[in-house]
């Protein structure tokens, strides 16, 4: 069986050079120490010293053995300082969102660690409703989404509005539902969702369903649904940062309205658990720099309903 304070017992004698010295400093006997060194050679099923009367050296498990205990008495030390140091600039961060936050989070988490060293970001791309499930399951402590589902264990909070844009060819000149129409809707899996909400509100009782709209194609991969726009198949609407990173940006535009409409970011975390400063720090990071980006200042603007 695993018993980390034979580990221990073995270290201290590689480094003391002494089974009476390690003994003392153990407050251990001479012969508790020797029992402690048996019962790890027979637990790793391998002799870890050449002993010489009281002198002994290492064998070549028995250094690799000490190299073990080395690194797992310091990962332990580690681990045991950082539940007492809540650090905002060290530890792990376990995170997701969709495609369409993650498109210009991803490189930000890039840049923050870099000027975090002591900071590990894991980052998943998924679809709203495997990040509510993984958040409850434990694979990540924090999820950035663009709907709510409702769940016990789940806490939702409106953290971030982007603008929503209705994003057309290069060349189309047309500014009408009518020659939206004509030209057709390229989705993706929010895509409905987002171009009802603007174009109801900047077309009136004009608008009156998407499925009015013939379809010029599916993507699951927000990324790459303005290919289809650059190709001239369709419009779409996406979030800003989608248009902001798309390496076809110059192939399409940006159709100007009178009615910004935003879609909102929630964070979801589960209910019993509190996000460390880390989080926090690295979470508002980002948001100030995204208002910034939009705004030029750092207020938010109030929250738009859904």
């Amino acid at each position: 069986m695993f018993n980390a304070q034979y580990f221990r017992t073995y270290m201290m004698l590689v480094e003391t050079g002494s089974f009476t010295q390690t003994a003392g400093k153990l407050d251990m006997t001479q012969p508790g120490v020797s029992q402690h060194v048996r019962k790890l050679e027979e637990y790793l099923g391998r002799s870890l010293l050449n002993r010489h009367g009281r002198r002994f050296s290492l064998t070549d498990a028995g250094r690799r053995a000490y190299d073990y205990a080395v690194k797992l008495f310091a990962e332990h030390e580690h681990f045991r300082h950082s539940l007492d140091d809540d650090s905002p600039d060290s530890g792990e961060c376990r995170i997701a969102s969709p495609g369409s936050v993650g498109l210009m989070f991803y490189p930000f988490l890039l840049g923050y660690q870099q000027m975090h060293p002591g900071l590990t970001v894991n980052y998943s791309f998924a679809f709203n409703h495997e990040i509510a499930q993984d958040v409850v399951a434990g694979r990540y402590d924090v999820g950035i989404v663009t709907e709510i589902s409702k769940h016990p264990d789940l806490s939702y909070e409106a953290w971030h509005q982007e603008p929503l844009c209705l994003v057309v060819p290069a060349d189309f000149a047309g500014t009408s539902l009518g020659e939206l129409l004509a030209l057709g809707f390229v989705n993706y899996n929010d895509g409905n969702t987002n171009a009802s909400l603007l174009l109801k509100s900047n077309f009136g009782s004009e608008f009156r369903s998407m499925s009015h709209f013939p379809r010029q194609g599916f993507t699951n991969e927000v990324g790459q649904v303005l290919d289809a726009v650059a190709r001239g198949l369709g419009f779409t609407v996406v979030s800003r940062p989608v248009l902001e990173t798309s390496p076809w940006q110059r192939q399409v535009k940006e159709v100007s309205l009178s009615k910004p409409v935003y879609e909102t970011l929630h964070l979801v975390s589960r209910t019993d658990v509190e996000l460390p400063k880390r989080y926090r720090q690295l979470l508002e990071s980002f948001r100030q720099q995204r208002l910034n980006s939009l705004y030029g200042y750092s207020e938010l603007p109030a929250m738009e309903p859904n």
